[in-house]
C-alpha cells in the first residue's frame, strides 16, 4: 500500500507517519509539504492508495487543489486531516467527494478506526453536534439524505434483521469498531439518533 502525507508541518507529518506504521506496517509512506508537490507525485505515480492532506497549505486555494487532485488520481482515497472543526467548512470539503474528514484533535483509537473505515470504502465524517444535541447535516445538501454507501446499506439491512453489532461484524468480516462507524455514518445520513429510528425511516422512504 502506498500512502502520501501532505502537511506543511514536518513534525506532524512524522508523527502521523509513525502512527500509520502501527496499523499498516508494510505501507510505503511519502511526505510532502504543498499541493504542488502532491500533484507532481500523482503525475508520476498512479498507484497512491491513500492521501492525507491538510487544507491549510498555502500554495493554492484548497478548492482548486482538491479538484485537481481528484482529477489526477480518481481512484486514490483522500482524507483531509485538519485542526478546524467548523461544520460549514467540513460540509464544503466533504462536498468535493473526498473519503473522510479527520480532526487533528481525534483520539488515537478513533483515528485507527477512521483509517480502517476509509480503506474499507466508507466516508468518515466527524460527529459534530449542534446546540440542540442533534447531528448537523454534514452531507452538503439541504434536505433529503445523501446516498448510502454499499457498506451502509448492508449494515442497514442487518440492523433491520435485528442483529447485534457483534453479529453484524461477524457477517461482514470487520471489527465491531468499524461496524459502529458505519452505523454512526448511517444515522447521520438518515438524520436520526438511533437504530430503531433508522429502520423506521428507511422503511418509510422505501430504502429497505
Amino acid at each position: 500500500m502506498k500512502i502520501l502525507i501532505a502537511d506543511n508541518h514536518a513534525l506532524f507529518r512524522d508523527g502521523l507517519s509513525l502512527r500509520l506504521k502501527e496499523i499498516l506496517p508494510d505501507a510505503q509512506i511519502q511526505q510532502v509539504s504543498s499541493y504542488s508537490q502532491i500533484l507532481k507525485i500523482l503525475a508520476a505515480e498512479k498507484d497512491i492508495d491513500l492521501l492525507f492532506l491538510d487544507v491549510e497549505m498555502q500554495d493554492m486555494p484548497w478548492q482548486d487543489a482538491l479538484r485537481q487532485i481528484r482529477a489526477a488520481a480518481p481512484n486514490t482515497k483522500i482524507a483531509v486531516i485538519s485542526a478546524s472543526e467548523d461544520s460549514r467548512t467540513i460540509r464544503l470539503i466533504l462536498a468535493t467527494g473526498i473519503n473522510g474528514y479527520i480532526s487533528k484533535r481525534i483520539e488515537i483509537k478513533e483515528f485507527f478506526n477512521a483509517v480502517q473505515f476509509i480503506l474499507e470504502g466508507g466516508v468518515y465524517v466527524p460527529a459534530i453536534q449542534n446546540d440542540n444535541g442533534f447531528y448537523n447535516n454534514l452531507s452538503g445538501k439541504s434536505g433529503g439524505i445523501k446516498t448510502l454507501t454499499n457498506r451502509q446499506s448492508q449494515v442497514l439491512d442487518l440492523i433491520a434483521q435485528g442483529k447485534s453489532n457483534k453479529q453484524i461484524a461477524y457477517d461482514m468480516g470487520v471489527s465491531e469498531s468499524t461496524v459502529k462507524l458505519h452505523i454512526n455514518a448511517l444515522l447521520r445520513s438518515l438524520h436520526v439518533s438511533n437504530r430503531t429510528q433508522a429502520v423506521i425511516t428507511a422503511q418509510k422512504m422505501g430504502i429497505i
